[in-house]
């Protein structure tokens, strides 16, 4: 009798490892595809004839901006001004600023909106009794007040080129765009150098853009709207099939996007056009976003998953785009096979061979962040790729929080939009670890180090057995939750006080009233 649950125990550890060596085999092999659909696109564009471009805008449309913002007064500044000089006709531009600021944010962005009207500038800021729904709550809340058939949207932490409308509009006005639902243009760093952590996250978002946007793009699969720097057609929002902001999903632009994409609109990604944004550079802060999304998305997969099956669309279109819905659940499969490798070496089981296969799939990510940074530097592209080992012990070390997150999505609907702080920090010289809206440590150090504490003694059952592969490989967790505890705690560590920098106090030209 024990011999037989013995032989169980093993069956279904056996089990749940395997299950999580395809899941993450099955993520490498994806990078690995897409990969590939990029460079057949750039070949088929390098071999055409005549390369394919858009002409000049032959009518102005009119448009409205979008800028929704909850206490940013590090930023909004900067955001305001750059909408208010983008190169398009005055008459035909409207900007709105939804904000559901509870800070000094609103005084500055109402003295900003104040000096950009007498300059001629439709700029306006609009404010809500009750911040219901958050994000998609504002931006559905501002729709009917806008004036554009196109809705552009950009977050506090943006700085759209001045160009940025005069090379989006014109693809609505193609033969081809009339079905156009949504542009995506590329999202470009503002802080990319300032430090390890900031180039490690253009990396990984790099490869997001470049690649896979691309690569989906070009073979006809779904694809999300990134909720900032891009334009929707309003009639697209508003189809009725389609259904307009919702705010039962904390990722309501992946949400909308599939919803339009479903009911028959296409989307559009434009790699040339870049807009800058700033990138966290705070871990905490990071952790914050990635939580955010991991929740949001599965909670989209949860709530489309099986529309987008039973929809018209190809059988491997239906399976790529739930693949992409998706994406995250990578994290639960990575915590996993943690979990079940120490019972398993214990057990007398070596799960060191399985991972040859798994090796082959994982040169799929390293192979598309490289050429990621080939296509946008071409000759110091290997400087922002050798950060790819910190990339991946962030990644690894994530699986934690984003664990919770996607139990979380998996169980509940909607939640509390918590906002990734901005900080206005561009160069070495800004600082941030002063700001008021610097995160504290959260809770979930405490399972990061318990399981960088189980992590250890894996690798070490690992050595014992002369298991190296396994033990290298199980070395990467304890490296990434050992990175989540020493960064976070170095970063929350006390400052001394000193004077406020511009990064920690409101602009001395428009100083808050009192």
């Amino acid at each position: 009798m024990h011999t037989t649950m013995l032989h169980v125990a093993i069956v279904l550890l056996q089990s749940f490892y395997i299950i999580g060596m395809v899941g993450l085999a099955l993520y490498g092999l994806q990078a690995f595809w897409l990969t590939i659909l990029f460079l057949q696109q750039q070949w088929r564009s390098q071999a055409a004839a005549v390369p394919a471009a858009v002409g000049p805008l032959t009518t102005w449309p009119q448009v409205t901006i979008q800028l929704p913002i909850y206490n940013e007064w590090h930023v909004i500044e900067r955001l305001m001004d750059a909408c208010a000089a983008l190169d398009y006709p005055l008459d035909r531009l409207q900007i709105q600023v939804l904000d559901d600021s509870t800070d000094q944010t609103t005084a500055i962005a109402l003295r900003r909106a104040e000096y950009w009207q007498r300059q001629g500038v439709d700029m306006t800021v609009i404010q809500r009794a009750v911040r219901q729904g958050f994000k998609a709550g504002a931006l559905a809340y501002a729709l009917p007040l806008a004036k554009g058939e196109f809705i552009a949207i950009f977050d506090a932490d943006f700085v759209p080129p001045h160009d940025f409308l005069q090379c989006t509009m014109p693809h609505f006005q193609t033969e081809e765009g009339a079905t156009i639902g949504f542009i995506q243009s590329r999202w470009g760093h503002l802080n990319a150098a300032y430090s390890p952590l900031t180039r490690s996250q253009a990396l990984a978002l790099d490869g997001h853009f470049v690649i896979e946007q691309n690569g989906r793009q070009a073979a006809g699969y779904p694809f999300g709207f990134n909720g900032s720097g891009g334009i929707w057609r309003r009639a697209c929002i508003e189809d009725a099939a389609v259904g307009g902001w919702q705010a039962d999903t904390l990722c309501e632009d992946l949400d909308l996007s599939y919803r339009a994409q479903l009911a028959g609109w296409r989307p559009y990604f434009l790699n040339q056009i870049e807009s800058p944004a700033e990138i966290p550079p705070q871990l905490i802060a990071f952790k914050r976003q990635q939580f955010r999304w991991a929740k949001g998305s599965v909670q989209t997969l949860r709530k489309l998953g099986r529309q987008v099956w039973q929809s018209d669309w190809s059988l491997f279109m239906r399976f790529t785009a739930l693949i992409h819905l998706g994406n995250y659940l990578i994290h639960p499969l990575l915590l996993m096979m943690l979990l079940v490798s120490l019972p398993l070496l214990l057990l007398g089981q070596n799960p060191g061979p399985h991972l040859v296969w798994l090796s082959f799939a994982s040169f799929g990510p390293p192979l598309l962040y490289a050429v990621a940074q080939v296509v946008l530097h071409r000759q110091r592209w290997w400087r922002q790729w050798c950060y790819l080992p910190l990339l991946t012990l962030m990644g690894t070390g994530l699986c934690f929080s984003n664990t919770l997150a996607v139990w979380q999505g998996w169980r509940t609907q909607g939640g509390v939009f918590l906002r990734t702080p901005k900080f206005s920090v561009e160069t070495a010289a800004d600082g941030w670890r002063r700001s008021s809206y610097r995160l504290p440590l959260d809770a979930k150090m405490i399972g990061e180090l318990l399981l960088l504490i189980y992590a250890l003694c894996t690798v070490a059952v690992a050595v014992a057995n002369h298991q190296w592969a396994m033990g290298a490989f199980l070395a990467i967790y304890a490296g990434g939750f050992a990175l989540m505890i020493v960064v976070g705690l170095w970063q929350a560590w006390p400052q001394r006080p000193q004077p406020q920098s511009s990064a920690q106090q409101p602009s001395a030209s428009h100083p808050v009233a009192t």
